[in-house]
C-alpha cells in the first residue's frame, strides 16, 4: 500500500474551495442586483408592457372591419381610435390588479430565456423600417387611402410572411412574460392568441374583399407567420398591399 503526503491534496481542496467560493460570490451577485425593490420595478413594468401588447387586436379590430365607416367621417378616426385604446389597457390593467403580483415562478434567470424572444421581436422590428412607415404602422393608409399612397409592401419581411409585425408584438410578449413569471403575463399570451386569431380573420377578410385576386394569390404565396420557401407567382398575377 502507498502512502501519499496529506499536503499533495492542498492545491485541489484549495482549488475546489476557490470555485465555490466563486460559484456562491456570482449567485450573491445576482440575487443582490436583482434586489427586492428592482424586482417589483421589472414585475409592474412586465405587467404595464403586457396589457399594452395584448390591447394591439382591439386597435385593429376596430379599424379594419369598419374601414369604410371610419373613411366617410370628416373628423380624424383617431379621436375614437387611440381613447378606445387607452381605455382597453386601463381596464386590463383594473381588471387584473387583484392577481398582478402572482407569480408562476420567480428567479432572475428566466431572463436568460426570455432574451431570443425580445431579441427576435426587436430584430424583426429593426427589419421592417426600410420597408415600413410610420404612416403604415398606425394604419392611416387604410384609413386616408387619399392623403397616404396605397403602394404593395412585398419587399423585405412582408415577402417571407404575411404578419411580422404581430408576429413581432407576440415575441416581446412572450419574452416579458417569461422573464417576469407573471400569472397575469401568461393570461395576457393566452388572450393574445384568441384575440390575434380573431384579428387576423378580420382583417384578411377585408383585405381580400378590397384587393380580390391580388390578396389570394399573395395570401397562396406567403404564409402567415413561419417561413417557407416562397413559392412563384402564378401566371397573370400582380403583387398586394402589406398585411400588418
Amino acid at each position: 500500500m502507498v502512502f501519499l503526503p496529506s499536503g499533495i491534496f492542498a492545491p485541489l481542496a484549495a482549488s475546489q474551495d476557490r470555485h465555490r467560493a466563486l460559484g456562491w460570490a456570482g449567485r450573491a451577485c445576482a440575487l443582490r442586483c436583482y434586489n427586492p425593490r428592482m424586482r417589483s420595478v421589472v414585475q409592474h413594468l412586465a405587467w404595464v408592457v403586457a396589457m399594452i401588447y395584448a390591447a394591439v387586436p382591439v386597435f385593429w379590430v376596430l379599424i379594419h372591419p369598419l374601414v369604410d365607416f371610419w373613411r366617410r367621417q370628416k373628423r380624424s378616426p383617431y379621436w375614437v381610435l387611440l381613447p378606445a385604446q387607452g381605455t382597453t389597457i386601463a381596464l386590463g390593467l383594473v381588471l387584473t390588479w387583484p392577481w398582478h403580483r402572482e407569480m408562476v415562478y420567480d428567479t432572475p434567470y428566466a431572463w436568460i430565456a426570455a432574451v431570443p424572444f425580445i431579441g427576435a421581436a426587436m430584430f424583426i422590428f429593426r427589419r421592417l423600417r426600410p420597408h415600413f412607415t410610420n404612416q403604415q404602422m398606425v394604419g392611416r393608409n387604410e384609413l386616408a387611402p387619399d392623403r397616404f399612397e396605397q403602394r404593395p409592401v412585398t419587399t423585405g419581411l412582408h415577402g417571407r410572411i404575411r404578419h411580422p409585425i404581430y408576429l413581432a408584438h407576440f415575441l416581446m410578449l412572450t419574452g416579458w412574460t417569461v422573464g417576469s413569471g407573471l400569472l397575469v403575463c401568461y393570461a395576457m399570451v393566452g388572450f393574445s392568441l384568441v384575440a390575434g386569431t380573431i384579428m387576423i380573420t378580420l382583417e384578411e377578410r377585408e383585405l381580400e374583399h378590397r384587393f380580390g385576386d391580388q390578396w389570394r394569390e399573395y395570401k397562396r404565396r406567403v404564409p402567415a407567420f413561419l417561413p417557407r420557401r416562397p413559392q412563384p407567382p402564378e401566371p397573370g398575377s400582380s403583387e398586394v398591399p402589406r398585411a400588418l
